[in-house]
């Protein structure tokens, strides 16, 4: 499965930071005016004041900011886009639901609200005759670049089916999970990975539709100059310290953020944040 949306937030990124002036401006002139209007109406209900209020200032501290938008921003602009009711079809309006603060799309026919959540990824670090196996990817994003088996978690299976079923796709492998090896979240793009250690039940591996190549690389051959995604570069990097360090692979957890006035697109402008391991 592609990792399509990593793609699309990285690629609209800069068309974002173009109206940075603009949004500072919007922010600024808003903030004041409705401040201005509460205490004109006493009688304004507090929590829609500090609510508005909360909205403006941080659409301000995020417009007048060197670096990309920040997550809350991102998923405003992705909730305003919801048009249509998934569920029936009808015609959605815009609004902040009784005691919730972020903006949702809610169906103006059933009532239903489309929450928007993060999707989760999950793949295989696939350990054999002590070599890691990785897949150029022969699609976009990341066209001819490394990455280990991974995608979209499917309806209806466990992040541990839908990791086997990943690597079959991508490497024509069958693999025996070990453990569960890294959890990564990367808020900016609302996705959270899921990372095995695996080993191949047996020698055989080939590129899948969407790999161009499979290989086998020791831990000094790994081509960390050439991974795909920020959270490739994470991964093979703890395992490594990992290995090191003399010790087995433990369980990480940690949160990707991008470093402020780098690009997105940028797999090694990154921090990990709140790591963790056991």
């Amino acid at each position: 499965m592609t990792i399509h949306y990593v793609t699309t937030v990285e690629d609209s990124l800069s068309p974002l930071q173009s109206h940075i002036k603009v949004l500072q401006l919007l922010a600024t002139c808003f903030f004041f005016f409705f401040h201005f209007l509460c205490f004109c109406f006493s009688t304004f209900e507090t929590s829609y004041k500090s609510r508005a209020l909360r909205f403006c200032f941080n659409l301000l501290m995020d417009s007048s900011s060197d670096h990309p938008p920040s997550s809350s921003l991102r998923s405003t602009e992705d909730v305003q886009k919801v048009k249509f009711c998934q569920w029936c079809g009808g015609s959605t309006k815009h609004g902040i639901p009784e005691g919730e603060e972020r903006l949702r799309a809610i169906c103006t026919s059933c009532g239903n609200i489309a929450y928007q959540n993060p999707k989760m990824v999950v793949g295989c670090l696939i350990e054999h005759d002590n070599k890691v196996l990785l897949c150029k990817r022969k699609i976009e994003p990341s066209y001819g670049l490394w990455t280990l088996p991974a995608g979209y978690l499917e309806i209806g299976e466990s992040a541990m089916e839908g990791a086997i079923r990943e690597t079959r796709e991508e490497a024509n492998a069958d693999v025996e999970v070990i453990s569960p090896f890294a959890q990564l979240d990367i808020p900016l793009i609302g996705q959270t990975y899921i990372i095995f250690l695996a080993r191949l039940k047996s020698p055989h591996f080939s590129p899948g539709p969407e790999s161009s190549e499979c290989q086998l690389f020791s831990l000094n051959e790994i081509p960390f100059s050439s991974l795909s995604f920020s959270s490739m570069v994470v991964t093979l990097s703890l395992y490594v310290e990992d290995l090191k360090a003399g010790g087995k692979p433990k369980f990480h957890y940690g949160t990707i953020n991008k470093r402020p006035g780098t690009s997105a697109s940028d797999i090694n402008a990154y921090t990990l944040d709140h790591h963790m391991q056991s």
